[in-house]
């Protein structure tokens, strides 16, 4: 893990220089690093980006109460598992850490609202298909078992007609997303974020007596 310390001591240097309170954790992955515009794609929500490059679901595991350090969030929104696959881990090991990360996120924050992004069907990775799929599926099926925890599902809106990733919403590598990407990832992200926020109405409305 010690390849990734640049990119921590990074994330600890401007954990010191915020100079508001976040509410909303982005965490994982280059795909959430290179997410620039996530402070106005979510301006009703305090969010603060917790991406760090190249990182695996092993990884954010492994830092997460390092990275978390200071942070009293309402809720976590993550993207990771992606990488763990390309340096050819098997799903159910990438499943494990997800585990792993679960109990990480119980210990600090208790039952807050959790979010898992699943694994984006890219160009550069599609050879990879299948253990994405089984990745999801499996993942996917932890959460369903986790009453705090919340899947949402960014893979079936990337596909194009034919069943392959759409070339609209890549930069050149064909693995992180441009900015029509990004903005097809918000408007999701946003419907599961206002679900929370309707479902906490509710459970809080006060109905007077008959």
């Amino acid at each position: 893990m010690l390849w990734y310390e640049d990119e921590i001591l990074l994330l600890e240097k401007e954990r010191a220089a915020l100079t508001y309170t976040p509410n909303t954790l982005f965490y994982g992955s280059s795909s959430i690093r290179q997410w620039t515009n996530l402070a106005d794609d979510f301006k009703n929500f305090s969010t603060v980006n917790l991406g760090f490059g190249g990182s695996t679901l092993a990884a954010c595991a492994w830092f997460f109460d390092r990275i978390m350090s200071g942070y009293r969030p309402d809720r976590i929104i993550i993207y990771a598992g992606d990488n763990d696959l390309a340096d050819g881990r098997h799903p159910q090991e990438v499943c494990l850490f997800f585990k792993e990360l679960i109990v990480a996120v119980t210990k600090r924050y208790g039952s807050i609202p959790c979010y898992f992004m699943s694994l984006k069907p890219s160009i550069a990775r599609w050879a990879l298909i299948d253990q994405f799929k089984y990745t999801n599926e499996i993942i996917s099926n932890e959460i369903s078992h986790q009453s705090n925890w919340n899947w949402i599902d960014i893979f079936t809106p990337m596909l194009n007609d034919e069943g392959k990733p759409n070339p609209d919403y890549f930069i050149a590598d064909g693995l992180h997303l441009n900015r029509k990407g990004y903005e097809l990832w918000a408007s999701i992200v946003q419907k599961a974020l206002n679900l929370e926020q309707i479902e906490a109405t509710l459970k809080h409305k006060i109905v007077p007596n008959s």
